[in-house]
């Protein structure tokens, strides 16, 4: 691979050993320099036999960017080594490495599960609602006390429950980074002299959480954190172990490590390993919605062997460059609220050096409009779509994106672009089309075959037949024609299974006056009866047999197998869910209102450059290190970005709330 470091990326090279911190601005090529220096390493044969050098990084999609990089590298060079002698992990993969090899330790099973996200926060929501339905009045004391009589009845029924699932998960999620048991909580909470609702509220709602956990013999993904530190901790000749095994360790994404997981490559790394730590400070996302902190990056950089910057970066102009920098420079400096002040910090982003093979592109700061007008939530969807009107047509071949600060958000943007029939692409919101619309197929399917006599239903399982005919105008125009016909049926069974003269089929007398409908109903009939015959099967056998006559393309069978799994794991959770349940599952994933990680490209990695002329819609979080020639970036003020000022409000803050109190 051809790689020209610039001087900065240079002295990161010169590594050899010991402790090496990087503070690395966007755009610097982090990613790039770190398997670079994981090639170097392992070509200047500095591992000995049954050694490797251990990667840590964030993401998924991350783990095959660093393996296909390093491989690149090693491929160029004629003295690759035939076994190559290194382990690309995420965090969790890494704990979970740990925990499987000896899950002894921490008195697991050895078959023991991982629940996803989807199922965990299924167990947390039933747990807090169980409460809340045993605690009715507990919150009472805790909501405005202005508020009208039908207003705390609604209250009590959505926005409420909503609350306490989030306080719920923010409190599990701190107990189990603070390695602190339900046991352990109550007694210390029983101890107190005074009472503590919310915390013994979080502390029961966490004990029915676990015990849910060891009826399946399952862990999450929080309790492999803590329980591989826990195993780490439990058997020093295990630990010496990992040790030897990887006696480099280079983590990408340090930003936003936790408490644990920096204790856990702490520990793997000990007295004389070598530790190379790279990260921006200043993009700590899961700062906001974990228990990451970049400050122990900071701090890892003022105790390193090495604390070197990667501060150029090719990927915007100046003018870019200079707001981003005003920006770090006023957090420091002039920030209304002075203990925020440190939020942000060095080193500033500098542009690359002459000749470098990335350069900025041209500066433009006429292109940078900074909009101060006071838009109403509506007005301002209105400006950006009436904005991406006039410039797509004039720049079809270029890449544009709107960046959202939540997915409720980007969806009433999707929705208003797709009235004005502007081409978008949303899959990086929660889950990529693909998933969405083959969870939406299967859903409709099921759905009617838990209620076979729903006429209506069977009307939605025959569009979802004929999906492909919606390229066609003509046909897809017929394929509605027929499913209206399909909904009016007076008795299904006369249509899928006639006895006698009761086809209904033939009292339209179709073969006379539309051979072509006849056709098309006698074909999907008899789909349907093969359908309705897999229905004693398993239900992910059912969603299997459903797939292979649906979808050809490798992805949406791919994700059909993925979505049969994730069902095939609630009919076992819950004993008593029938095909609608199960359906409903899919139809929170076809609605996007659950992230469902599938294997579209837009879920395992995603190239602006594949979608020139379509308006790509993100959060800012999910934006992270994507480039665009055109950026909107939606609802900048005091709510989405409030500065501490005295009429600032904040998104924890209920209206509902008495006094603004933030319960979470």
């Amino acid at each position: 691979m051809d790689f020209t470091p610039r001087p900065a990326q240079i002295e990161v090279l010169k590594y050899t050993h010991g402790s090496m911190g990087i503070s690395a601005v966007p755009g610097s090529g982090k990613t790039h320099t770190l398997s670079a220096l994981a090639a170097q390493l392992i070509l200047q044969h500095r591992l000995k036999p049954n050694e490797e050098i251990l990667i840590v990084t964030l993401t998924n999609s991350a783990v095959d960017n660093f393996s296909s990089r390093i491989n690149a590298f090693l491929d160029t060079q004629t003295r690759r080594p035939l076994i190559l002698p290194f382990r690309v992990r995420t965090l969790h993969g890494l704990a979970h490495d740990i925990v499987r090899e000896r899950p002894d330790l921490v008195s697991l099973d050895s078959n023991f599960q991982i629940i996803d996200e989807r199922e965990a926060d299924s167990i947390r929501n039933d747990a807090a609602l169980a409460w809340l339905r045993s605690h009715s009045q507990a919150l009472d004391d805790y909501l405005d006390p202005n508020l009208e009589e039908n207003r705390i009845n609604w209250i009590t029924r959505e926005p409420l429950p909503n609350l306490l699932i989030s306080i719920a998960t923010a409190y599990i999620r701190t107990a189990k980074d603070m390695q602190v048991t339900p046991d352990v909580l109550k007694a210390q909470l029983e101890r107190l002299p005074l009472p503590l609702p919310l915390a013994e509220m979080g502390a029961a709602i966490y004990a029915d959480y676990q015990r849910a956990l060891a009826y399946r013999g399952a862990v999450d993904f929080d309790d492999l954190i803590r329980l591989a530190l826990q195993a780490l901790e439990a058997d020093p000749e295990f630990l010496r172990r990992l040790q030897n095994r990887w006696p480099y360790i280079l983590e990408d994404e340090a930003q936003d490590s936790s408490r644990l997981q920096e204790r856990i490559l702490r520990s793997v790394v000990g007295t004389d390993g070598n530790w190379v730590r790279v990260g921006d400070p200043n993009q700590a996302i899961f700062e906001s919605f974990t228990t990451a902190s970049p400050k122990y990056l900071r701090n890892f950089m003022q105790e390193a062997d090495y604390a070197l910057d990667l501060p150029n970066s090719g990927r915007s102009t100046q003018s870019i460059i200079n707001l981003a920098n005003e920006l770090i420079a006023w957090t420091r400096e002039g920030h209304p609220t002075p203990e925020v002040r440190d939020a942000l910090d060095e080193p500033y982003i500098l542009p690359t050096p002459e000749g470098d093979p990335q350069p900025n592109p041209p500066d433009q700061p006429e292109q940078i409009y900074l909009i101060s007008k006071k838009y109403s939530s509506a007005g301002e969807l209105e400006a950006i779509v009436n904005s991406i009107e006039r410039w797509l047509p004039e720049n079809p071949d270029k890449t544009i994106a709107v960046l959202v600060p939540r997915n409720d958000r980007g969806f009433a943007l999707r929705d208003l672009l797709a009235a004005r029939e502007i081409p978008t692409h949303d899959g990086l919101l929660r889950a990529s089309s693909t998933t969405r619309f083959a969870a939406g197929a299967l859903g409709n399917i099921l759905r009617y075959l838990g209620d076979p006599q729903s006429a209506r239903k069977l009307a939605t399982v025959y569009q979802v037949w004929r999906r492909a005919d919606r390229e066609d105008a003509d046909l897809w125009a017929q394929a509605e024609e027929i499913s209206q016909m399909i909904a009016q049926i007076p008795r299904v069974e006369d249509f899928i299974w006639p006895r006698g003269g009761s086809d209904w089929l033939d009292s339209l007398d179709l073969a006379a006056t539309n051979p072509e409908f006849q056709e098309s109903l006698l074909a999907f009939r008899e789909r349907v009866q093969i359908w309705q015959g897999a229905v004693l099967l398993p239900v992910d056998q059912i969603i299997l047999t459903l797939s292979q006559d649906l979808f050809s393309e490798p992805t949406e069978l791919a994700i059909a197998h993925k979505l049969a799994v994730l069902l095939r794991q609630a009919e076992n959770t819950h004993a008593d869910w029938r095909l609608p349940e199960l359906a409903g599952e899919l139809a929170v994933i076809a609605k996007n209102e659950r992230r469902f990680l599938g294997f579209s490209p837009d879920d395992t990695g995603f190239d602006p450059d594949a979608h020139k002329g379509e308006v790509v819609i993100s959060t800012v979080h999910k934006a992270k290190g994507l480039e665009w020639d055109r950026v909107y970036l939606m609802s900048v003020n005091s709510y989405n970005f409030p500065s501490g000022d005295a009429y600032d409000t904040y998104l924890p803050e209920k209206w509902f709330v008495r006094e603004h109190l933030n319960l979470e």
